[in-house]
């Protein structure tokens, strides 16, 4: 049995080791979706390659150019990672060594849309914010029921040129869903004085948080 206790405790080491290891506690079941509960947080892909981090504008726009995956805290500063998260270029998002941790995948526009549904009663109405949206941290009074768990953060955003905006007063979500031209990508978005979570379309480049949802079985 000794050899078997090594190999689990090998494997479970290396999962942390790459930040990939997820606790129940960190997940919630909504309809037939199981979801995180937190932005992601990692700094290498689920290989154990490391995702570039951009610690500067300049180093931002550089991942623009080449269209290379980067991530970043907001306004570079690491107190704002551990509350909510980094935030992804798409091309991070989309890289082929695989963003998500192990038995998860960065969900998709259909994904987000079949969570809507379900929070409205299979109406399709998006003005479902409330019960996305954590009970605390939004602006101008801003805070949500989060009666469906999902603990919506408004983490804000880094654009193109690597300026920040939005912290406090809006969460920004990548899918893993391009435009029909390939020059774009969707993401959800949810403001602090909104009902309303909205679809929306933008340049990979622009960093926003990302949320993963669990494999099917």
């Amino acid at each position: 049995m000794k050899p078997l206790l090594i190999l689990i405790l090998s494997l479970s080491f290396s999962l942390a080791a790459f930040g990939q290891a997820v606790k129940n506690s960190d997940e919630v079941k909504i309809g037939k979706q199981v979801w995180m509960v937190k932005n992601l947080n990692v700094s290498s892909f689920k290989n154990g390659e490391i995702i570039p981090e951009a610690k500067t504008e300049a180093e931002w726009k550089k991942a623009t150019i080449a269209q290379k995956p980067a991530w970043c805290y907001y306004n570079d500063d690491s107190n704002n990672g551990s509350k909510y998260g980094k935030l992804y270029n798409w091309y991070a998002v989309n890289d082929k060594r695989g963003l998500a941790p192990q038995g998860w995948h960065i969900a998709s526009d259909s994904e987000y849309s079949a969570l809507i549904t379900y929070l409205s009663g299979g109406s399709k109405k998006k003005d479902i914010a409330p019960s996305i949206k954590s009970k605390a941290g939004w602006e101008d009074n801003g805070q949500g029921t989060n009666s469906s768990g999902f603990t919506a953060l408004p983490g804000g955003a880094c654009n193109g040129d690597g300026d920040f905006g939005d912290l406090g007063n809006t969460a920004y979500f990548w899918t893993s869903t391009e435009d029909q031209n390939h020059t774009a990508a969707l993401f959800y978005s949810v403001a602090s004085d909104d009902a309303t979570v909205w679809q929306v379309i933008n340049f990979k480049s622009r960093g926003f948080s990302v949320r993963c949802i669990k494999d099917s079985l």
